[in-house]
């Protein structure tokens, strides 16, 4: 090496360096590259090679793809929060939608001129619906129609639209509208058991239902912030309608779902107020209960009337109770039993043989006044014109004490002559009068509640032989009723015989077929008491 230039030495060591570098990158690329290999490569202490080397490095940089800056980087996606429902003021479409034949069909006049007359005077918005669909009052009023069937009444009676539906355009969204305020109506008149009357199912039932107003209830859940328990407290709050509703819950068989709801409905068409003292006569029971205060102090046996001569169904306030009572006798047992003997029979003295008056005790009124009966050609009399009354007595099927409560079928619990009626166990029996044992304990009773009479005092006016009237000072009221089903204060329900079939008789139609026809009596002036049915043959009630 004496002799060459310290140049010439430095490129040939350059040389050598650069070639140890080439065959290091050459067994490196032979092998598999791990994360945790690393190869460190020595740099000479020579500026020109340290140079040349990071002019490379950066050379191979510049060619990689450069990486977005954070400014560049892909803006996130917005999602926008949906906009908020709308009230929806249609109320002129409303209007139009009103005279659609298919909303009206089923619906009961009244309800579609109440809705009438409330979308008529409404400017506002929409109760029913926003412009998302259906509103929160909506869903309510739907969630509780669809809870029809726990109430006793079938879901299905109330069309309506999904809870889902949203109608976009402006005509469906009034449609929508009109058909939900129509069956709130329907509910509201089905809670009440208005949607048939009870006259139509049979003629025994002399009810009128007490249906809330329909324009009422436009009114009043337009603005109730809770419809749906608006519409839930419709419903009737006698102990024992909450009584079979929860029996309908636990009722295993179809049959017996079926006659707990026709007992519910005969609740429906009561009195919403019972009266804080009154009488209860159950039908199919044969029973009588006086209550008060929501508890039963007194129970009697009763008789009614046999199937072709049914007890009607009704309420009515007894405002009199008569001791010994006088009966008169209805025209058609007159001309049935009294008048053929009266034409018959001949006197001695050549006029009528009226003994027959005699041996029913019977006393002949031409507008109130007595008359004799001797006198009157009974061959060409006009009866319409007489009145016939009966004296007290053993014959009188009043027996000592009748119970005066006016109704328009002139139906009055009495006291019976014929023991033996109230020892059986089906009592049904003769006359559509109810008959009741221990009349003169009932009418203690009555006469110390009303009156504030002792015992003592009611006892004295029914041993005599007089004909006593005793007015009641607050009138009690007296239902008659026909409960098939009745829960007692365990929970147990109780089932009585359907004497008249009435449980059958569901629909309007059936009414021919399952009610045994109620019996009428000519028409007869109005006596100070109202005549009693019956007869003058011993076997009579």
């Amino acid at each position: 090496m004496r002799g060459q230039s310290p140049v010439a030495i430095l490129g040939a060591v350059g040389v050598l360096v650069l070639a140890a570098i080439l065959g290091v990158l050459l067994v490196r690329g032979d092998q598999p590259e791990t994360a945790a290999s690393s190869i460190e490569i020595p740099i000479p202490d020579n500026p020109a090679a340290l140079a040349a080397n990071q002019a490379q490095e950066a050379e191979a940089v510049a060619m990689l793809p450069r990486a977005p800056e954070p400014a560049e980087a892909e803006e996130e996606e917005v999602v926008e929060e949906p906009a908020a429902p709308q009230e929806l003021s249609i109320a002129n479409t409303i209007r139009e939608k009103l005279s659609d034949p298919v909303l009206r069909q089923g619906a009961h006049p009244d309800d579609v001129a109440a809705v009438e007359a409330f979308y008529t005077a409404h400017d506002g918005p929409a109760l029913w619906l926003t412009s998302a669909g259906i509103s929160p009052e909506g869903q309510a009023v739907l969630a509780e129609m669809g809870k029809a069937g726990e109430w006793g009444l079938d879901p299905s009676l109330f069309r309506v639209p999904p809870a889902s539906y949203q109608p976009t355009l402006a005509e469906d969204q009034a449609a929508t509208e009109v058909a939900i305020s129509l069956a709130v109506l329907k509910y509201a008149r089905a809670a009440r058991g208005g949607l048939a009357e009870p006259s139509a199912l049979s003629k025994i039932y002399d009810q009128t239902p007490t249906v809330r107003a329909p324009q009422t209830v436009m009114t009043e859940i337009s603005t109730s912030s809770t419809p749906d328990a608006y519409l839930a407290d419709l419903h009737p709050k006698h102990e024992q309608f909450t009584r079979l509703r929860q029996a309908l819950a636990k009722a295993q068989s179809e049959a017996d779902k079926e006659r707990i709801m026709a007992n519910m409905d005969r609740w429906r068409w009561m009195p919403e107020t019972l009266g804080e003292t009154y009488v209860w006569l159950n039908i199919p029971e044969f029973m009588l209960h006086v209550v008060k205060e929501g508890k039963i102090v007194e129970s009697e046996k009763v008789v009614v009337g046999n199937p072709s001569s049914p007890t009607p169904v009704l309420s009515a306030d007894m405002t009199e109770i008569v001791f010994n009572p006088e009966r008169v006798v209805p025209l058609s047992v007159i001309r049935k039993d009294v008048l053929p003997k009266l034409r018959e029979g001949k006197s001695w003295f050549g006029g009528s043989d009226t003994s027959v008056l005699d041996q029913y005790q019977l006393t002949v009124k031409n507008r109130g006044r007595p008359v004799d009966p001797s006198k009157i050609d009974w061959s060409k009399v006009d009866l319409s014109k007489l009145t016939f009354v009966q004296a007290p007595g053993r014959t009188n099927i009043l027996g000592k004490v009748q119970f005066l409560y006016p109704n328009d079928r002139d139906v009055y619990l009495h006291d019976t002559i014929i023991r033996s009626h109230l020892t059986r166990a089906v009592r049904a029996e003769g006359a559509m009068e109810p008959r009741v044992a221990n009349p003169e304990k009932l009418a203690a009773i009555l006469l110390a509640e009303s009156n504030g009479w002792s015992t003592a005092k009611a006892s004295q006016l029914a041993a005599g032989s007089k004909t006593s009237e005793a007015k009641l000072d607050k009138p009690i009221p007296v239902h008659m009723t026909y409960f098939t089903v009745v829960v007692d204060d365990q929970g147990e329900s109780k089932t009585f015989g359907d004497v008249y079939k009435l449980d059958e008789a569901t629909e309007p139609e059936d009414a021919a077929a399952a009610s045994p026809p109620v019996a009428e009596t000519a028409p007869v002036p109005t006596p100070a008491r109202k005549p009693i049915n019956g007869s003058l043959a011993a076997s009579a009630p």
